[in-house]
């Protein structure tokens, strides 16, 4: 995803606001879709669409606040860029401890808010990406054979293949292939990548820093 593809999704009830933030982006290079109510927003919004969210926060029935909160229940990734004349240390503070990338306050310098969405967008890159990679780590995890997947939890806790076919019951060659398919099947290379694959798949908890 580059900056082309995102779509910067815009929420305002302030008609002359919208337009105007809808030209900067266009201005900027950058794809908008403008909506004049959070509910407008939230009936048709995709989650997995990419790019940032630009949120004006004092808006009727559904404030800013309250579709942060929503679109986090939902598991969205789209990073929020709250805009407001009327907010405080207070409200700010709520907003980017639940995960807003930005607070600012109307009006707004047009530099300060392109450079904001662009620091958005690829927050939102790097989130799919390394959700996408997940994917692909579960899927290869989920060809194991369940006595490949007992190996494993073996393996990465530091046994050695005598220690393993001892707790199994199995030949050590037989611990040997199991290890050597699982290896493959991970595509990882060392016993430290396996390791690292493993903690990421949650197979192992990671170590206490």
């Amino acid at each position: 995803m580059n900056d082309l593809t995102a779509t910067v999704f815009i929420v305002d009830d302030d008609p002359a606001v919208l337009k105007a933030l809808a030209r900067l982006m266009r201005s900027a290079g950058l794809k908008a879709a403008k909506f004049a109510s959070p509910q407008e927003f939230l009936d048709c919004h995709d989650r997995n669409a990419p790019g940032c969210l630009v949120l004006d926060v004092a808006m009727p029935h559904l404030n800013g606040l309250e579709v942060q909160q929503t679109l986090t229940a939902q598991g969205s990734e789209l990073p929020i860029i709250f805009l407001t004349g009327h907010g405080d240390i207070p409200m700010s503070v709520q907003a980017l401890k639940q995960g807003a990338v930005d607070f600012l306050t109307k009006p707004v310098h047009d530099s300060d808010l392109i450079k904001a969405i662009h620091d958005a967008i690829e927050k939102n890159r790097l989130a799919r990406q390394a959700r996408a990679k997940l994917t692909e780590l579960q899927q290869r995890l989920m060809t194991l054979t369940p006595r490949e997947r007992e190996v494993l939890g073996h393996v990465v806790s530091g046994k050695k293949n005598r220690q393993i076919a001892d707790d199994l019951g199995l030949a050590e060659k037989t611990i040997k292939v199991h290890r050597a398919h699982l290896m493959v099947k991970l595509k990882a290379q060392s016993l430290a990548e396996l390791v690292k694959l493993a903690e990421r798949l949650e197979v192992i908890s990671s170590p206490p820093d």
